[in-house]
């Protein structure tokens, strides 16, 4: 008997005892009762989805495929491969009507440290191109909503907020306890247990494929029977594909054969196989040098010519040329021992057996269309890959194609999804594209993340080797969430069509794409195309040079996408966003289409991956995951907004509404932590962009606003509060009486200011003091015309006459050095109006004051052509610039 037949039996043995203490035959005749009434549902449902199909083709973003091919991986109404017509009639079922009379929602933003948990089964179930594993979603998803709210994610990937909202009601008593203990020590209300309805869609089908086997009930045992069923049927009739002849001479399993490329020496001309020369078998370790086996000269990688050799393509018949390959080695086992062998004539007699097989129906062959994964063709066309059957040797194509014709053809629906769900994960390993790692990995799964890359060390490995453990740890995984889950509704199609009912969401948790760093619609077209349904990439939010679609056509596809969350969530309530951050420019886009959708930020963390921990930011934070915390403003709040835009009493109708959605108190590490939005230049910042946002003439200047926000508000630690919120934040405290400043990346005047206000309010220092911690800390925009330290001193802080140090004005004399600030300022812009050539070099402030300006004259026109005078990476990457301006464009276009 196999391991894997050890493994499966034990598996399956243990479901059959459970089945035989647990369920009398009573119970499985209700079963087979209750699964009589679901087939018929799904049947209905299913004619009620082909008959809507025509009219869903019509929506923007519907994906390529037959409807043949569509409805075979549906399973209405939960699942569609397609948009979900059914959502209303489930919100209807599930959902709970807003009522703005009676609504007393409130919320802080979540703000405490969190482990991310990748270690969980079910989190590996199935591998994605990134996901947030769903224990890190569980603690949101309790702080914000509670048992039965409708939690929705519009870039679901592989559904795992979906996964937290059903984890919330199956969660362990240990899995409990730890997170109650964790809301206690952050002072927060003990979370309220139990399943959230969940709503998950994507543009990719093989996302929601995915999305779809994680969230329904699966039957472990019946698929642990199903799975054995076809590993062994393809054993049968393929098993001697595999098979090596040991020293002994009895044949036996290969587990993996390893493939080297073939070279050409520059100095000879001789063949190289790379795996036998660069392979150091004492250290398992490629050599960065190793001799020509004909003439002895020194090699490296980069120095050797590549060689080709034709061969007849299996779908076109028609002569291509491939790089050369060569079988350098057959792993096997005997009684548990690994052996090594070099392929013998009977190995190569099998190989030519199977190479002269017709490549079987199933495997795609269609040519790979022109993508950003492949936009160097030379590099592809190099590697012998220009049509999907490409990706595979011969011995993988057969085998490949047996697995997915026996999953796709089981009567079960839910049993075949799952099948395939099993099948699909051995695509990427068992193509040209999985790497030999020679120094005790496993073979599963060395492909290079995120690209298409076939390697010069091969790794074939048998779907024995790949599937035998994945199918022991998928019944493991899945046993892990049995019992009653929450409802669930997945959709395929674009974020910013959700077809939901307006206000019908209570939260959204969202993970949406970041700019240029993955290409989704591009990794997904492999495993897509064996499914016959492909992601329409029209509408992805993506930078795609590829596909033309430039930084602002991202910022344009997220900015409806959040428009979208805007119109389905109720008012009142949050979106947290989880944002992988990868250039400035990006993370500007991302807020600017935030806060132009109608939300208001009020909050931005990068999370500590080691740690699990949360750090505030307040500027930029380059090639760091962020969560943001931005909420939509309640109804009344709004119409009265409407009513008192540009004036004073709006201004501060403003400020004390955001003010009730700022934390109160964040202790981390037992320190208190100043809440970056809380200080008077943020609240300023957001204060303005939610009138530019909205049309509204802005009322205050800066040093009016700093004036007034401390005669209305309480201020403690340098942060404004309410009355209640102050006496709160006082009683807290006392018991935490050390501050923890906010970490700040100086790289332009603002960052500086609020780097040296941080220094100041520490203890007032000397110039000598902070000249050189300054120095240490300054990453300077190149474009930046940045004052000297002690201008910045003078224009914003005081010094002790008679010991010379500087400290942090009260707030009445800093709204006046505030005023004399800005009047520099504008001065400073003034200088750069004339001419009409490129800036190289200026004081972003002064340009951001310059806007400011400009935007109260409604000099739109200004503001542009100023802006084109500006290098473009500037105004992408600096939010305030971008605010005005888009919003210049926007209102010029309408003039």
């Amino acid at each position: 008997m196999t391991p894997r037949d050890r493994s499966t039996n034990r598996l399956l043995m243990n479901s059959d005892q459970l089945e035989l203490t647990d369920r009398s035959l009573e119970q499985q005749a209700i079963e087979q009762s209750n699964d009589a009434a679901s087939e018929a549902r799904r049947t209905e449902y299913l004619e009620r989805l082909r008959a809507a199909l025509p009219e869903l083709r019509k929506i923007e973003g519907f994906p390529i495929g037959s409807d043949e091919d569509i409805l075979a991986l549906c399973d209405p109404p939960y699942y569609t491969a397609c948009p979900n017509p059914f959502l209303v009639e489930f919100i209807a079922e599930h959902g709970t009507p807003y009522d703005e009379a009676n609504d007393d929602y409130h919320r802080e933003p979540f703000a405490a440290d969190v482990s991310e948990g990748k270690t969980d089964a079910l989190y590996h179930a199935h591998g994605y191109h990134t996901k947030v594993p769903h224990k890190a979603i569980v603690p949101y998803l309790l702080h914000y909503t509670e048992p039965g709210e409708v939690v929705l994610d519009g870039f679901a990937g592989s559904g795992m907020t979906g996964v937290a909202a059903q984890w919330c009601g199956l969660a362990s008593k240990a899995d409990r306890e730890s997170v109650e203990e964790a809301f206690r020590k952050a002072d927060r209300l003990v979370p309220k247990w139990g399943a959230r309805t969940a709503i998950v869609n994507d543009l990719g089908p093989a996302a929601t494929f995915i999305a779809a086997n994680y969230l329904q009930p699966l039957d472990a045992a019946k698929f642990a029977r199903a799975g054995k069923a076809i590993l062994d049927e393809v054993e049968r009739e393929l098993g001697w594909m595999y098979e090596t002849r040991h020293t002994d001479g009895s044949l036996r399993r290969i587990e993996y054969t390893v493939w080297s490329a073939v070279f050409g020496c520059p100095q000879c001309g001789g063949e190289v196989n790379f795996v036998d020369e660069a392979l150091d078998t004492d250290t398992n370790r490629t050599r960065e040098e190793f001799p020509c086996p004909q003439c002895g000269v020194l090699l490296t990688k980069r120095s050797l010519l590549k060689r080709q050799t034709s061969t007849i393509d299996a779908a076109t018949g028609e002569s291509r040329q491939v790089p050369k390959r060569s079988v350098a080695l057959i792993r096997y086992r005997v009684a548990g021992r690994v052996f090594e062998k070099k392929p013998d004539a009977e190995d190569m007699a099998v190989l030519s057996r199977i190479a002269a097989l017709p490549l079987p129906a199933e495997v795609p062959h269609q040519a790979i269309p022109h993508m950003h994964m492949t936009h160097e063709r030379a590099r592809m066309d190099q590697a012998g890959i220009t049509h999907l059957h490409h990706f595979f040797l011969p011995r993988a194509a057969q085998t490949l194609a047996a697995l997915w014709r026996k999953a796709s053809t089981n009567p079960d629906p839910r049993t075949r999804n799952m099948l395939l769900f099993f099948v699909e994960q051995a695509i990427w390993t068992m193509s040209v594209m999985d790497r030999y790692r020679p120094t005790g990995f496993s073979q599963v799964n060395q492909q290079l993340n995120g690209v298409y890359y076939v390697p010069s060390q091969i790794s074939e490995c048998s779907p024995w080797y790949v599937l035998d453990g994945k199918l022991d740890r998928l019944v493991v995984a899945f046993r892990g969430m049995a019992g009653p889950r929450g409802a669930f509704a997945v959709s395929t199609g674009d974020c910013a069509r959700l077809g939901l009912p307006d206000r019908s969401v209570d939260y959204v948790f969202t993970d949406p794409p970041f700019g240029e760093n993955i290409y989704y619609s591009d990794l997904n077209f492999l495993v897509e195309s064996w499914h016959r349904v492909w992601t329409n990439a029209a509408p992805e939010a993506i930078v795609d040079r590829a596909k033309a679609k430039k930084l602002v056509d991202y910022q344009r596809l997220m900015e409806a996408c959040f428009r979208e969350y805007a119109r389905v969530l109720k008012p009142g309530r949050w979106m947290t966003i989880v944002f992988h951050n990868s250039s400035n420019a990006v993370w500007s886009a991302i807020q600017e289409a935030i806060q132009r959708s109608g939300f208001v930020v009020a909050d931005v963390r990068t999370m500590d991956k080691q740690q699990g921990s949360y750090r505030q930011v307040t500027s930029t934070a380059v090639k760091q995951d962020l969560v943001i915390s931005a909420y939509k403003p309640r109804s009344g709040f709004e119409h009265r907004f409407e009513l008192e835009a540009g004036t004073e009493a709006g201004a501060w109708d403003f400020v004390r509404e955001h003010l009730t959605q700022l934390p109160v108190f964040v202790e981390h590490n037992g320190r208190v932590e100043v809440v970056a939005e809380r200080q008077n230049y943020l609240l300023f910042d957001r204060m303005i962009a939610f009138h530019i946002q909205r049309g509204a003439t802005v009322p205050l200047s800066a040093s009016q606003f700093y004036a007034g926000l401390h005669s209305r508000f309480l201020e403690r630690d340098d942060m404004y509060f309410t009355e209640l919120q102050a006496a709160e934040y006082d009683r807290r405290r006392l018991d935490a009486p050390d501050i923890e400043q906010m970490s700040v990346f100086v790289a332009d005047e603002r960052s500086a200011r609020q780097w040296i206000r941080a220094e100041l309010l520490a203890q007032p220092q000397t110039f000598q003091d902070l000249q050189p911690k300054f120095l240490r800390e300054l990453n300077q925009n190149r474009f930046e015309e940045l004052p000297e330290l002690r201008e910045m001193l003078e224009h914003g802080f005081l010094e002790d006459v008679a010991t010379h140090r500087w400290r942090v004005p009260d707030p009445g004399k800093q709204a006046d050095l505030e005023a004399l600030r800005q009047k520099a300022l504008l001065s400073e812009f003034a200088t750069y109006v004339p001419g009409n050539v490129k800036l190289k070099r200026f004081r972003i402030e002064a340009v951001r004051a310059g806007f400011a300006d400009l935007w109260a004259k409604r000099a739109y026109a200004a503001i542009i052509a100023m802006a084109e005078r500006l290098p473009d990476e500037v105004v992408q990457e600096d939010p305030a610039l971008l605010m005005y301006y888009d919003n210049a464009v926007t209102r010029e276009g309408a003039g």
